[in-house]
């Protein structure tokens, strides 16, 4: 499946978001500048951004101010990628060094604020108290979700549960947050908004789904990133936990060592026991399932080509293999 195709409805959009990203981006200060233009243009899918395009267009929108917002989530989602990759100690993302690895953490964390900041001067501007107070809320459970993760590395017996509510405030409350705020501009009916803000929680937990099991499996100049990171710093994705579940007495063993150590020393043994206990399998599956969910809960709009690439957003997240 070719993200154009999805992009297609809100090209013109989406190319002025790029521009709006690029100038917001700007500062007299010179690292601020160089580390900002490094990780925003360094191959992301702009997934988050297109699903506030589509989502106000679908529900009606006519205005420009939904290209305001797409940046200011995408600018909510970079700060957050500089400060996990500080946290994770991540050398490589997206097939190049990350930030962290090039001008050290110090540099990464303070720039993860200014695009913050910036972020919040942006939607001060759009003037809508309750896109100030949905965003001020989704970056509330986003720090949340950070801390949840950081309390399950290195532990074994992290359930499913506690993997899921990591990832619905992590991963999922942005896209979440940002199809909402479309229909916020679009003054959408209540049913309508909160269809969007299911679509939006759906999409973002299949997408995550389907990341953690890229992890295990995927062809890593393609993934853009080490496989095997997830294990290395000690996170306990569900792939691993489905492994852990089902698999047998030795694996569990092996298993529960390798998360309590980290590393990448495991990780033979750990992709063995997760392709013979199909964790991958079960993570997609429930990753489709959540897909269809979103897929169901955009049917509330009416029809359009924006709703079209909603449903196949949705499908993508799935299926992709990057």
């Amino acid at each position: 499946m070719d993200l154009s195709d999805i992009r297609g409805p809100v090209a013109a959009d989406m190319q002025a978001v790029d521009r709006l990203i690029l100038r917001r981006l700007q500062s007299d200060v010179v690292l601020i500048n160089q580390i900002g233009h490094h990780i925003v243009n360094s191959g992301g899918k702009r997934l988050r951004p297109l699903a506030v395009l589509l989502a106000a267009r679908a529900c009606g929108y006519t205005g420009e101010r939904h290209v305001d917002l797409a940046a200011v989530v995408e600018f909510i989602h970079t700060a957050t990628l500089l400060h996990d990759d500080v946290v994770d100690g991540s050398g490589l993302r997206r097939n190049r060094e990350t930030a962290n690895a090039l001008w050290g953490n110090q540099a990464s964390v303070l720039v993860g604020d200014f695009l913050y900041s910036r972020a919040f001067e942006m939607m001060v501007d759009v003037g809508l108290m309750p896109v100030m107070e949905i965003l001020a809320h989704a970056t509330n459970r986003i720090a949340e979700g950070e801390v949840l993760q950081l309390l399950n590395c290195n532990d074994p017996d992290t359930t499913e549960t506690r993997y899921m509510d990591v990832i619905a405030r992590k991963t999922a409350t942005l896209f979440e947050a940002g199809t909402r705020l479309g229909a916020v501009l679009a003054e959408a009916p209540r049913p309508i908004e909160d269809a969007m803000t299911e679509y939006g929680a759906k999409l973002g937990i299949a997408f995550q789904l389907v990341d953690d099991a890229l992890d295990y499996r995927a062809d890593r100049a393609e993934l853009g990133k080490n496989l095997g990171d997830d294990l290395a710093e000690g996170k306990p994705t569900l792939p691993l936990i489905r492994a852990l579940e089902v698999g047998t007495r030795e694996q569990r063993a092996e298993l529960r060592a390798a998360i309590e150590s980290g590393g990448r020393e495991h990780i033979a043994a750990v992709a063995a026991a997760i392709e013979s206990t199909q964790g991958i399998e079960y993570t997609v599956a429930l990753a489709r399932r959540h897909a269809e969910d979103a897929k169901r809960a955009a049917q509330a709009l009416p029809p359009s080509p924006q709703r079209t690439a909603l449903a196949l957003l949705a499908d993508f997240a799935v299926v992709r293999t990057y």
